[in-house]
């Protein structure tokens, strides 16, 4: 099965994507991220308001077989979380790029966006 590398997404090599809008970063786990973790049973998400920096920790994503972190690609003041994650985690495996998004940053610099992956560079990154 391929792996989705949406053209239009930034990435981390931390497995996150940005979805630039505006000033506003969408982040999200890539759907090799969500593969590599298999079935998420639990999102801790950030508090809004919170003030981030580029590569801070800002989310716990658990699995049925693991726990990992997911950073921050861009700095900025998280303005919005995924609630919806609360009560139906799962929806990070269904649509790592839609509906299982999981939090929004006003970005403070948005050149930040422009040091991140492209599609391209991001499968390369991740060997697909």
């Amino acid at each position: 099965m391929s792996t989705s590398i949406p053209e239009q997404l930034r990435y981390a090599k931390t497995h996150e994507w940005v979805r630039l809008e505006g000033n506003v970063a969408v982040i999200g786990i890539s759907d090799h991220a969500q593969r590599e973790l298999t079935d998420i049973v639990f999102v801790e998400l950030p508090k809004v308001g919170r003030e981030v920096k580029a590569g801070d920790a800002c989310v716990v994503i658990e699995s049925v077989k693991t726990a990992a972190d997911v950073y921050s690609p861009v700095s900025g003041t998280i303005i919005e979380v995924n609630t919806a994650l609360s009560s139906d985690p799962g929806l990070v495996n269904r649509d790592p790029y839609g509906a299982g998004w999981l939090f929004k940053v006003q970005v403070s610099d948005p050149k930040e966006v422009d040091l991140l992956l492209d599609s391209k560079a991001y499968a390369q990154h991740i060997g697909a």
